[in-house]
């Protein structure tokens, strides 16, 4: 039942975050407080309310409770899951994902209509169609040359809860998958994020435990990231006065520069020193919110610049910490109905899977067991 409460927290939990944040994706903090009279709060309209001619994102319809394409991957990954009843790997995603992208047409609350994943995916998940179905690239080298960013940590949480409780396990097949979308500090923050979930899993984690199993596993600019903003969420209990703390911690690490809507000219390229924007920020609203989900999420929804992806990944570890109380009941079922999407379904699909895969596991490390036990055997007597 646990297992159950911490699926159901954490899709739905991602979800809601998912679509509060997509009407302040792209802005700055202050653009957005002066756009809705303060501080966001909950479900709101579109920034712009002439949202089929805005630019740069038209013709989405963001904001008004709808999930965006964060979420519709999540689902589609989950579908993946469903399918299989296994742990997955980058061949998983040739072969099962990618064709849920170019052939299973759902409604995408964003375009007001049903239409393939593909017609609405970003040009960093367009990459898998491209380089698998396309170019048939090994999938395990798939994503080596896509640009670098958050696509693929932002749907990788259903890893993190089909190896609750085994940060490392999460992170490696995390990294396997992504493998096949990401490169560089992309495919890293997909395993950190992953981890960090599955952490969250753990009965009586807490904030710290996440943000210290995420620093224990990962390497590189992602790690410094992490322990940069996590220092500057010390002693900060509030939201509002961390934005401009961790925007700040964040800022040496993140390529895009400070304008978002104008990404410098090294922006997204691979690199040893640089990480994600979304997935240290993420913690650090964690940490901020003490885990507390409502805050943490509006947190990563007033922050801006990639608010949808950042408060996302905020509301899916929070909702594996506290369960599926923890999401706000008024927003999840604002959400759902906005989107015409059942935001459960999800949760309790992977709570199953997760299941019948920690019996599979089970049983694999009996066996292994056995196979080293035959090979050992004697050797304490000699």
């Amino acid at each position: 039942m646990m297992l159950r409460d911490k699926a159901l927290g954490a899709m739905v939990g991602s979800a809601v975050g998912d679509a509060l944040g997509g009407a302040t994706e792209g802005w700055t903090t202050d653009q957005i407080k002066e756009r809705y009279g303060g501080w966001v709060t909950g479900v709101v309209e579109p920034f712009n309310s002439d949202w089929r001619n805005a630019r740069p994102i038209a013709p989405y319809h963001k904001g008004d409770g709808h999930i965006t394409d964060d979420t519709l991957m999540t689902h589609a990954l989950v579908d993946v899951y469903a399918e299989r009843r296994d742990h997955l790997d980058a061949y998983a995603v040739a072969t099962d994902l990618v064709p849920l992208l170019i052939g299973d047409k759902r409604w995408v609350p964003e375009l007001e209509g049903e239409a393939l994943l593909l017609q609405r995916v970003f040009l960093a998940e367009k990459w898998l169609v491209a380089r698998l179905h396309y170019g048939h690239i090994d999938p395990r080298e798939a994503g080596v040359g896509n640009i670098v960013n958050c696509g693929a940590a932002m749907y990788v949480a259903p890893v993190g809860i089909v190896n609750a409780a085994d940060p490392a396990g999460a992170y490696a097949e995390a990294i396997d998958v992504a493998s096949a979308h990401q490169h560089s500090y992309g495919k890293e923050a997909a395993g950190v994020l992953a981890a960090a979930v599955a952490a969250a899993c753990v009965d009586g984690a807490t904030p710290r435990d996440v943000v210290e199993q995420a620093l224990a596993i990962a390497h590189d600019g992602t790690r410094a990231a992490i322990e940069a903003v996590a220092e500057a969420a010390l002693g900060v209990s509030d939201w509002r006065e961390a934005l401009p703390r961790l925007r700040s911690a964040v800022a040496p690490y993140d390529t895009v520069g400070p304008h978002y809507r104008e990404p410098a000219m090294d922006a997204r390229l691979p690199s040893r020193t640089k990480s994600i924007e979304e997935l240290p920020i993420a913690l650090g609203m964690v940490l901020v919110a003490d885990g507390d989900y409502e805050a943490a999420v509006l947190g990563g929804v007033n922050y801006g610049r990639d608010a949808d992806s950042i408060a996302s990944m905020a509301g899916a570890i929070c909702g594996a910490l506290g369960g599926h109380a923890a999401v706000r009941s008024d927003w999840a079922t604002t959400v759902a109905e906005a989107s015409r999407t059942p935001l459960e379904p999800a949760g309790e699909t992977l709570a199953v899977v997760a299941r019948e895969v920690f019996a599979r596991d089970a049983e694999r490390a009996r066996q292994r067991d056995q196979r080293r036990a035959t090979l050992t055997r004697g050797e304490a007597a000699r």
